[in-house]
């Protein structure tokens, strides 16, 4: 998709059925009739004659080029004026796209121009690429990306229709990279709040055991998860009570 600036060329007169765009440079005057008598002291005289003519010619022609603009009728300096004035406008247009539009810009600014009455070419449109396209599986990217387009399409002090155009997908796609951005948060959110709820059944779990342990341990039942030193006392008691009667039967025997 193109940002354009749409300045139309229709305020400038057409170009003559001749083909001829106003007046360009001095007129050309008249030669003389065949039967026409030159003038004595005009006619060349030798080498001397031939180097007078050279030296009118070249005063002549920067004559002609000294005084273009005094030829230019007062309608046609009017259009050179109007046509210096568009070609800022729309060059300051185009510029203000690119300047604001950043890494998404994807060519130079391009221009149409029109030929003025003084032979010039002055711009009267142009138009910037840049890259509308919305990523995948990057909201945020998207998001940035949009708002940067849009700012890009109204960056001139007077947006054209396409400008406005651009700037009406940009808002579009701006919301849409909100809305897949909400559903990635919510999703997000979602799996926290499940791994929170994990980890609270777990301690609840924990907690459970350890008041179970207490419970009993009032209840002088010892719980399972310390056998280990008891058992091994009883075990030693186990031993002592075996022990001391083979000791006493023997005493009797002696």
């Amino acid at each position: 998709m193109q940002i354009h600036s749409t300045i139309s060329s229709a305020p400038y007169p057409p170009m003559r059925a001749d083909g001829a765009q106003g007046r360009v440079g001095a007129s050309v005057a008249e030669e003389p009739s065949e039967g026409a008598a030159l003038d004595p002291a005009s006619a060349p005289a030798g080498e001397d004659g031939e180097q007078e003519d050279s030296k009118r010619v070249g005063s002549a022609s920067a004559s002609e080029s000294a005084s273009t603009e005094q030829e230019l009728s007062q309608d046609e300096q009017r259009e050179v004026e109007l046509l210096k004035q568009r070609d800022a406008e729309v060059r300051a247009h185009e510029q203000a796209h690119v300047a604001a539009g950043g890494q998404y810009v994807t060519s130079a600014p391009s221009y149409s121009y029109q030929v003025g009455p003084d032979g010039k070419r002055y711009a009267i449109g142009g138009e910037v690429g840049i890259d509308t396209s919305m990523g995948s599986g990057d909201p945020a990217a998207n998001l940035e990306k949009a708002r940067t387009l849009l700012r890009a399409a109204l960056a001139p002090a007077e947006p054209s229709t396409q400008d406005r155009r651009v700037a009406a997908d940009a808002r579009a796609m701006e919301i849409e990279a909100q809305r897949q951005l909400a559903e990635l948060q919510q999703a997000e959110s979602e799996a926290d709040m499940a791994d929170l709820g994990l980890d609270d059944a777990q301690a609840a779990e924990s907690d459970g055991e350890a008041a179970s342990d207490a419970e009993q341990a009032e209840a002088g039942v010892t719980p399972l998860g310390s056998l280990g030193g008891g058992q091994a006392r009883l075990e030693r008691r186990i031993g002592q009570l075996f022990a001391e009667p083979a000791e006493g039967a023997l005493r009797a025997v002696a």
